[in-house]
């Protein structure tokens, strides 16, 4: 006979508990987007062209780390099952793992910068875009030990739930990215001007000050005696395992989709520079749109790991169902700037002098604008039930349709932009139309139930005694 379920407490799974967790990782992806965002506007004063390299390169650069972003990042629901079954000196040795994944990743990551330039070069991307880009890129790559370390102590204090000291982190990498944007890429301060330069340097500076916050956590006395954080530091093989098994479909999944959401963002640039500018204003705010809801992803993930991880499927799934409703507040908010203020958000990209490029652009991207306001509440249904899906363990299937998904949409827009020269709203119609059909199967693979039967936390087997004897 199985354990009896302990009693539910008021409250557990319901939206109060859920706007705790998530709404900190809201503020923190708010930042990060925020970060960004600051980014390509500053840069876009300098000319369409320099904003439209910093989107492809960022986007390329962040590609390459993925797979270990993504396969690093199961650390939240790792952590959170282990405390939801009360094993808490198991969510240390997850960390120390994550940090020994990312010290190996690192040289990996930049040994794929050749074949980043190779692609940039044979996109067809105009040289005024090119150069730069491959600039932006070259910088932001260097700096991936420093992400990768970010998601390791992140996963750690969202999949406990202390999730402010993240929005701290995250606050202080925008204040001190925006600062440092301002005072390199124009010449502030005494500085000198380095134009998109400047820009990847101020992301590293912030994205380190990032990191020092997480650590200084982390390493925080309080910590280390709860979490045993000292002891935990070598490498533990069935933990190792955990996070090899079930964070790999994780990251293989963000490596694909970004890689096809990467190949896609080319299609549109190599199309023209009208079309690579519009399409880059309207990422930029679809960015506002959607990485906040990662956020709340996180949080989703945390609280669906914790109670599976205390077999309570029950309150997992009314947690996921919390985390809807949260989503669909902020996407409301969305859909209403995209549909009734349009103008208004691609005019905030207008370059400080007359610029024919951005005036032919300008009507493209508010039209795509508005038509991105068709699935703005279709993201959140998507990010919520595929985080309620890999906070309980189901990540290979989860990974089998984002990837499909993503992957499918590559030839639809060559064929509509390419081969059939279709317009770049028809174009992107196309896009919306199969977006919204897969939110729908991941909404069905969440009702159907087949995660709750899943386990990911068993009791652990004695590793060898050359690895670890206290597991």
């Amino acid at each position: 006979m199985g354990k009896p379920k302990p009693a539910t407490i008021a409250g557990q799974g319901g939206l109060r508990e859920m706007l705790t967790i998530a709404l900190p990782m809201v503020v923190s992806h708010g930042c990060e987007t925020l970060l960004i965002f600051v980014d390509r506007l500053f840069l876009a004063r300098l000319g369409p062209e320099q904003m439209s390299a910093s989107m492809a390169g960022g986007l390329t650069s962040f590609m390459m780390m993925t797979f270990f972003i993504g396969l690093i990042g199961y650390t939240t629901a790792l952590v959170a099952q282990y405390l939801g079954a009360g094993r808490q000196q198991q969510c240390a040795r997850v960390v120390t793992q994550g940090v020994i994944l990312a010290v190996l990743a690192y040289p990996l990551i930049l040994a794929g910068r050749p074949l980043a330039h190779w692609l940039f070069a044979s996109s067809g991307i105009t040289p005024e875009q090119l150069v730069p880009q491959r600039q932006y890129f070259d910088i932001l790559l260097w700096g991936a030990i420093i992400v990768l370390l970010r998601t390791c102590l992140s996963g750690f204090f969202s999949g406990l739930g202390r999730t402010r000291v993240i929005m701290l982190s995250a606050l202080t990498a925008m204040v001190v990215n925006v600062v440092a944007n301002y005072a390199l890429i124009f010449g502030h301060f005494g500085l000198p001007p380095l134009g998109i330069r400047g820009a990847g340097y101020g992301t590293l500076l912030g994205s380190f000050s990032g990191l020092l916050v997480l650590l200084a956590a982390y390493l925080s006395p309080a910590n280390r005696r709860e979490f045993g954080v000292w002891t935990a530091w070598r490498f533990h093989l069935p933990v190792m395992q955990r996070l090899l098994r079930f964070g790999s479909p994780a990251g293989v999944e963000m490596f694909l989709n970004l890689l096809a959401f990467t190949t896609m963002i080319l299609i549109f640039h190599s199309h023209s520079l009208v079309t690579a500018t519009a399409i880059t204003i309207v990422f930029n705010w679809d960015m506002v749109s959607f990485v906040p809801l990662l956020g709340l992803q996180i949080g989703v993930i945390s609280l669906v790991g914790r109670y599976m991880g205390a077999g309570r499927p029950d309150i997992a799934e009314k947690a996921a169902l919390s985390g809807l409703k949260m989503g669909w507040a902020y996407s409301l908010t969305i859909l209403v700037l995209f549909v009734f203020f349009p103008q208004q958000l691609v005019g905030l990209f207008r370059p400080l002098g007359t610029d024919p490029v951005f005036a032919q652009a300008a009507p493209l991207a508010v039209s795509l604008l508005r038509l991105a306001s068709l699935y703005v509440l279709a993201d959140a249904v998507m990010v919520v039930f595929s985080g309620a899906l890999r906070g309980a363990g189901d990540t290979f299937w989860a990974m089998c349709v984002s990837v499909t998904m993503h992957w499918l949409l590559v030839p639809i827009l060559y064929l509509f932009l390419k081969v059939l020269d279709f317009p770049p709203q028809a174009a992107w119609l196309a896009l919306i139309s199969f977006f919204l059909a897969f939110s729908a199967i991941f909404y069905r693979r969440f009702r159907r139930g087949k995660w709750k039967s899943l386990v990911v936390v068993r009791e652990e087997e004695t590793p060898p005694s050359w690895l670890d004897q206290t597991g």
